[in-house]
């Protein structure tokens, strides 16, 4: 396989991500303005992500997400969507996908990154994170259940009704559709964490958080 530079790597990532959102808000009938007041985020901002030169938060792709009616690991896994996946996933087909250790589409942010580890429309969408995130941000939820094994490091989960849970090194934690979540980590090193959602429909899979 060709050398892959990471930065351009990110640009056409990052670039494909924003034409998947601008393609679903257009299917939805939506002006940027609306899906504004829908996410509350910016117009201006939201045309940035949409024309690539900005870069979302994991909370605000979540709430773009949720306007349009799917699901952040959907626009992840569909980010590489165009003739030119190689970045991506090595095999896409209908039956299959393999995605080398190199490629999957990936978010990059101060508080870590978060990776697809498939790429195209999944019955399951797993997801590889690092994060450092110190502190509890928003609750995140959605109507498909989500399965977390810590790989490195400690997190704090808050199930918000249903207990806050410490997990560490081959911990794992189920959860239901529907329950309200977050986490955040414990301690001053990063956490490795490998979290699968269940997907539903083609437009209604689980978002993650």
């Amino acid at each position: 396989m060709a050398e892959i530079d990471p930065d351009a790597a990110d640009a056409m990532m990052m670039s494909e991500l924003g034409r998947k959102i601008s393609t679903r808000r257009k299917e939805h009938g939506l002006t940027l303005v609306k899906l504004a007041g829908l996410t509350g985020l910016s117009q201006p901002f939201l045309s940035q992500i949409e024309r690539g030169r900005a870069r979302p938060s994991m909370a605000s792709l979540h709430r773009i997400a949720q306007a349009l009616e799917t699901a952040t690991p959907v626009l992840l896994s569909s980010a590489g969507g165009t003739a030119d996946t190689t970045t991506h996933a090595e095999v896409e087909t209908e039956r299959v996908s393999l995605v080398r250790a190199d490629e999957g589409a990936m978010v990059s942010q101060d508080t870590g990154q978060a990776k697809a580890l498939v790429a195209g429309a999944r019955a399951m969408y797993p997801m590889e994170f690092v994060t450092r995130l110190p502190d509890f941000e928003e609750y995140y939820e959605h109507p498909h259940p989500e399965f977390i094994y810590v790989i490195a490091g400690s997190i704090e989960v808050d199930l918000a009704d249903d207990g806050v849970h410490v997990l560490g090194p081959a911990d794992t934690l189920y959860f239901a559709g529907g329950v309200r979540h977050r986490w955040r980590v414990r301690g001053l090193w990063p956490a490795r964490l490998l979290v699968t959602q269940a997907g539903g429909s083609p437009d209604r899979h689980s978002d993650f958080g």
